[in-house]
Parts: structure tokens; sequence; C-alpha cells
């Protein structure tokens, strides 16, 4: 089982080589996680007003395929790791061309940060539970502090 979202490559995301630049690619992860937040109730207003937010601490791209403008990718999340307290996670995306080739990985590390007092802590138990039934990357480990 896997957490998936499809979308059109946008000009916007092109570089001068006629493919997807570097970046976008990344940009599409995020996406994707930040609208698996949102199906489980932490929106970006609802981070706002828990004063809080993910953030990363590692991002590792592996560019496989070439994708070009107006493609259809398929974008995916899947935990790869989660601390026993919630406060660090690690999330697996895979970017699938039309024809199901893996174009990327993109792995991130992150944890959660206190906008108030711009310190990393644990979130609340209702993060954590939507954090738990993200589907699970075959690579998933327990994060030990």
């Amino acid at each position: 089982m896997q957490y998936a979202k499809t979308y059109t490559v946008r000009w916007a995301d092109m570089d001068p080589n006629g493919h997807m630049r570097h970046s976008a690619y990344t940009d599409y992860a995020a996406q994707v996680r930040l609208e698996y937040l949102a199906e489980h109730g932490f929106t970006l207003p609802r981070f706002a007003e828990l004063a809080m937010g993910p953030i990363l601490f590692r991002e590792d791209t592996r560019f496989l395929k070439e994708v070009g403008i107006s493609e259809a990718i398929r974008v995916t999340a899947e935990a790869a790791g989660l601390s026993p307290d919630g406060s660090r996670w690690r999330i697996v995306h895979t970017l699938y061309k039309a024809d199901g080739r893996v174009a990327a990985t993109i792995t991130v590390d992150g944890a959660w940060l206190d906008l108030r007092r711009r310190k990393l802590m644990v979130p609340p138990a209702e993060i954590v539970e939507a954090m738990r039934q993200m589907p699970q990357h075959e690579t998933y480990a327990e994060i030990v502090k």
C-alpha cells in the first residue's frame, strides 16, 4: 500500500535542457508530504494555530530517468522511520513516470519545530498517529535519537 498523488509537470518545472529541473523533484515530494498531513487534519492553518511545523535535516535525491513537460508523474510518500515519541521521521518518496518506471527517489529526514521557541519538539499525539498510519517503505526502521 502506498500514499500517492499524480501531478502534471508544468512549464515552470523545466530547465534549459528540456527536462524537469532538479529542484522540482523535491518540490513534488514536499507537496505530497503536505497533502498527506492535510488529509490527516494538519493543514497549514492548523500548523500555524499550533505554532509548529515540519523541518528537514537531510534530503537525498537519486535521479534515474528524465521527466519532460506535461508528463504525468505519480509521487509516493512512505515512512522509512519514526522515533518512539514521533519527534524524528524519515520519508521515502518515489517519483514514477506514467509508464511505471522510477524517475527518482527522494529520502528526507525531518523533525518538528516549535515556531515560538525555535527549538525541536515532540509533536501532539495526533500527528504522531498520522505519521504511524503512513504506509511503510520496505526499509522502515525505528529511529533512535
